[in-house]
């Protein structure tokens, strides 16, 4: 046979049969025996140095970058930005944009100039907050007369919607009520009070919009309307100023008509009664704790 290359190759004889596969482990097992020169050398393995081992790994790295107050001053600065363009193309984005955070309030009402003013007044103050109406009952007359009239209506509210289960007896309340007094000699006024109630922090406190004059023939007018043995006298009138009004002089609405007399809608009084309230009650609430 002709051989090529300088070594020759010798090839097993066949012998028809195929190894025992037994016999093929015991051989590798004896050439793995301690001892043997036959050894076997696995690579070591390192670690991928693209991952990192470091405690809190890729979510820690950005949860101490989102905490640097620089960073943290920078990203407010930026949303507060983007808040303030859309703001200012739609003004109408406000309540959505600043509905949220941990103040949750109603207001005793379902009316716009109330819950609007009170919900823009506490945003204002706390930056979110979440404010919505229920309508009420103030169990008082329709034209409150005095002070003491205009506080008890204003409670009133609160309570019968915590007496119906309507709010939960320790939900954060605010609540409205206008009222006529004579501050000064056959001088009329129509005043707004507000307060707000937390039982949860033990909070109560009042605020009073700007005096609105009403003119005298107005107010007997209201008062003529009203039966001497009407069984709510004692806390006012029958008929409100704000009806009589309506009657008497034309374009006046009986439930905003103050823009008539003094140039600025009940909406912004009782936005601006609100806004002293929503600052005293933030003094009067505890420090957050991070």
């Amino acid at each position: 046979m002709t051989q090529h290359g300088r070594f020759p190759v010798k090839l097993p004889e066949s012998t028809g049969t195929l190894a025992d596969p037994i016999t093929q482990q015991a051989n590798l097992s004896s050439a793995l025996a301690p001892g043997t020169d036959s050894t076997i050398t696995f690579p070591e393995e390192h670690d991928d140095p693209r991952v990192s081992t470091a405690t809190g790994g890729l979510w820690g790295f950005i949860k101490g970058v989102a905490e640097n107050p620089m960073v943290k001053s920078v990203l407010d600065k930026t949303r507060h930005s983007v808040e303030t363009m859309i703001t200012t193309l739609d003004p109408g984005m406000v309540p959505y944009i600043k509905t949220g955070g941990e103040l949750d309030i109603v207001v005793t009402s379902n009316k716009e100039v109330k819950v609007a003013a009170i919900r823009d007044a506490f945003q204002e103050v706390f930056g979110m907050a979440v404010v919505t109406g229920e309508a009420a009952q103030s169990n008082i007359a329709p034209q409150p007369v005095g002070y003491a009239a205009g506080l008890k209506g204003a409670q009133e509210r609160i309570d019968s919607l915590r007496r119906t289960g309507v709010i939960h007896e320790k939900q954060p309340a605010v609540s409205a009520e206008s009222f006529i007094e004579e501050l000064l000699p056959d001088k009329w006024f129509d005043i707004g009070c507000l307060i707000i109630e937390d039982p949860i922090h033990g909070i109560h406190l009042e605020a009073f919009t700007q005096a609105t004059p009403v003119p005298l023939q107005y107010v007997q007018q209201a008062k003529s309307l009203t039966p001497e043995d009407y069984s709510l006298r004692w806390s006012g009138l029958l008929v409100t100023v704000g009806e009589v009004l309506e009657k008497n002089i034309q374009n006046v609405n009986r439930t905003d008509w103050h823009m008539v007399f003094t140039g600025m809608s009940r909406r912004q009084m009782i936005y601006g009664a609100a806004k002293a309230l929503a600052g005293m009650y933030k003094q009067q609430l505890p420090p957050r704790t991070v």
